[in-house]
């Protein structure tokens, strides 16, 4: 296949996954008017990660199954990315909006970046670190409407917490350096096996605690299609086409589809009837310049790569990560660790 369709076929996978995420948080806030965030969490996770099992099992054969001495870190990474950054994700969507939480975890490049220099010493260019100051300044703005104040009906709480998952997230992708010998396949199979036990777990102790009700059979049969959706259209087919998409235009480039996200997210409020004000929508457009400049000042000096890039449980395009190769030092670029949610 010449470079061309190369490029097309990535661009095209990588679309269809922009576009199963951002209308993923409209149908999560669907469901969740009839099943609890721990309870829907848990509903996503345990059919998508039986199916990813499958799939791995059938593409690198039962060998991939085995855990080589890695449970603890997949079980730890798992527990964190999964749960953390669904359950997190599906509270803070249940008190704000669909298209708050994707102008969120639309930042996760940048804050991969800021991960990336209080854990691992790595400074951002002062480029990055302006996209970071002007995206933080969109955030708030699409936060709080234009309206710089914490009471009334903000949901600066609920979009917090999306925030805290999307930071669950981020260190679950960093930690795919940590096995840099499993494929981006098995690394999303194990790890979503760990992190959908934890969810289930988490759902349980939720329930007994009041904190969370079990659905009833009546609210599961009304929800299958948001189920199905995010189960096995944005949980399962969404992760394998971004890595493949990530695969074939490699991360740098890759990424920049992740914008198209919130833009989904607030395309569909707008067919749905929302208006959205102006400090919303300077916000959003504020965050994604941040993000689109942030990404072309990253890609100077970077050489893209292609098949060598494909990102770990469709979260991570972390050059250490590669299936079958050695440990080599991490690119400085936020865009070296790439996004899957």
């Amino acid at each position: 296949m010449n470079s061309t369709n190369t490029y097309i076929r990535g661009a095209g996978m990588l679309a269809f996954t922009a576009l199963a995420w951002g209308a993923m948080f409209t149908v999560a806030k669907s469901a969740l008017g009839s099943i609890d965030a721990y309870h829907l969490s848990a509903f996503r996770y345990a059919p998508a990660a039986t199916v990813m099992l499958a799939i791995l099992g059938l593409v690198e054969g039962k060998r991939a199954l085995r855990l080589d001495g890695h449970g603890w870190r997949l079980a730890i990474y798992g527990t964190l990315g999964f749960a953390g950054f669904t359950i997190l994700g599906f509270l803070g969507i249940a008190g704000s909006t669909p298209e708050h939480a994707a102008i969120i975890v639309a930042l996760m490049p940048l804050v991969t970046a800021l991960m990336n220099w209080v854990l691992r010493r790595r400074r951002p260019s002062p480029g990055t670190l302006a996209a970071m100051v002007v995206a933080l300044g969109g955030v708030v703005l699409v936060v709080t409407r234009g309206h710089l104040r914490l009471e009334g009906g903000a949901s600066w709480h609920a979009d917090a917490m999306v925030l805290a998952g999307v930071v669950c997230w981020v260190v679950y992708t960093m930690g795919a350096a940590d096995v840099p010998q499993f494929s981006a396949l098995r690394y999303t199979a194990l790890s979503m096996m760990f992190g959908a036990a934890s969810i289930v777990a988490i759902a349980l102790v939720a329930t007994v605690a009041g904190a969370a009700s079990m659905p009833t059979g009546a609210a599961v049969a009304a929800t299958w299609e948001e189920i199905a959706y995010l189960a096995l259209v944005a949980g399962v087919a969404a992760v394998l086409a971004w890595n493949a998409g990530i695969g074939a235009l490699g991360p740098v480039n890759g990424v920049l589809f992740i914008n198209l996200v919130p833009i989904t997210a607030f395309a569909i409020g707008v067919a749905q009837g929302h208006r959205f004000g102006t400090a919303e929508l300077a916000g959003a457009a504020m965050t994604l310049a941040a993000l689109v400049a942030s990404n072309l000042v990253t890609r100077r000096g970077v050489v893209p790569a292609r098949s060598a890039a494909i990102a770990p449980a469709a979260a991570s395009g972390d050059p250490q990560h590669r299936s079958g190769h050695a440990r080599r030092p991490i690119s400085p670029s936020p865009h070296a660790i790439t996004c899957r949610i």
